[in-house]
């Protein structure tokens, strides 16, 4: 019985030392990637005082206040079955995105953008996909490249290149520390966009020289940035964000005017939010590609050894408790004195020998009649 219960404790050992190398061979690949039907998610930045534009009635006027920014993710299961194909097919999600910036104390929008694109699975970065566009009343193309909304799953301590949609390209965001947010291991990355010039519709700009300059013929919008992004490594989210955007109309002839100087960092509800869906999700991850290796591989040997061990130990007491074959064959052997040893190794009294007498009445009288009848 010893033997079968360790034969299976074997086996089942050597199953869960296949499965501890499997997991993080075939497993976590799957789960380290975006899935098809990830949940819609919003994150809100607040700005307390910024400088803003604000076009109302036809009229441009530079405002002061706070603004709340929005962003709001929609993976489209459907439509990434339906047009990811080729060598996007498995690799790639779709996703709309749409972003509006309102003033806080009366709701009010300032400005807002739409867009829709291809995000890698593993890496985050926008996948190159052609029909991607992006709203934002230029009519300039996406170009999307680079990280967008996220960072790579298994984010590393170095340089990653991360788009501007103002200016439609990437710019590096540079890894600067490890620190935490609300007990979460985060990397802290800072981008700089250098100042260039932004792209606008040319009704848009007579309307602000009409309103900023009205003795100028042209202006440029001039544009420069500075984010922070602290990014939880494990999964590539955002768990905090800081946005510093700076935009300012320098006219051919006049003085050149602030049309937004903001500085927008996730409220503490976005935060928490971030925070704890990435720890969760990081938990999961670590647990396929680590701890549940490490647990069911050290189980796996323990019970490898105990099924082992069970099997020789009961296979060394079968060895003990059979007779063996010069026991069993001089089992009634008599020993030197007479005595006969019993099959248990004691001293059992030998058999009696036949006498002389009883070998005389045993034996047949061999002789004639007239033998018997003479006189001795």
């Amino acid at each position: 019985m010893k033997r079968i219960v360790g034969a299976a404790l074997f086996g089942l050992g050597v199953l869960l030392v296949v499965a501890a190398v499997g997991l993080p061979l075939y497993v976590a690949p799957l789960v380290s990637q975006l899935p098809y039907d990830l949940e819609r998610s919003e994150s809100v930045a607040e700005s307390a005082n910024a400088e803003f534009l604000q076009i109302k009635a036809g009229a441009a006027n530079v405002e002061r206040g706070a603004l709340r920014s929005t962003v709001e993710v929609v993976p489209l299961p459907k439509i990434t079955d339906e047009k990811m194909t080729g060598d996007l097919e498995g690799k790639a999600v779709v996703w709309d995105v749409f972003q509006s910036v309102r003033r806080i104390d009366n709701n009010e929008i300032i400005s807002e953008y739409s867009t829709e694109l291809a995000i890698d699975r593993v890496s985050g970065a926008a996948a190159k996909w052609d029909p991607a566009w992006l709203d934002d009343g230029t009519d300039q193309p996406a170009n999307y490249s680079g990280q967008v909304y996220k960072f790579p799953f298994g984010t590393e301590k170095k340089d990653y290149p991360v788009y501007d949609r103002e200016i439609r390209k990437t710019v590096p965001a540079q890894f600067k520390e490890v620190t935490e947010v609300r007990g979460v291991e985060a990397y802290r990355f800072e981008q700089t966009v250098p100042e260039a010039q932004l792209v606008l519709a040319e009704s848009s700009l007579k309307l602000l020289l009409a309103r900023f300059a009205p003795g100028a013929t042209t202006a440029r919008i001039m544009y420069t940035n500075t984010r922070t992004f602290w990014v939880e490594p494990v999964t590539g989210a955002y768990v905090d964000l800081r946005d510093q955007p700076r935009k300012v109309l320098v006219p051919d002839v006049g003085t050149p005017t602030v049309l937004l100087n903001a500085d927008f960092r996730y409220n503490e509800a976005t935060v928490i939010a971030s925070a704890d869906r990435a720890s969760d999700n990081a938990r999961s991850i670590q647990l396929v590609r680590l701890w549940g290796p490490i647990a069911l591989g050290v189980l796996g040997l323990l019970l490898i050894a105990g099924g082992i061990l069970l099997a020789m130990r009961d296979s060394g007491k079968r060895a003990v408790t059979e007779p063996t074959e010069e026991e069993r064959a001089g089992s009634h052997r008599a020993d030197k004195d007479g005595k006969v040893a019993a099959s248990d190794g004691s001293d059992a009294p030998a058999p009696d020998a036949p006498s002389a007498d009883s070998a005389e009445r045993t034996v047949p009288d061999q002789r004639s009649p007239a033998e018997r009848t003479a006189p001795l």
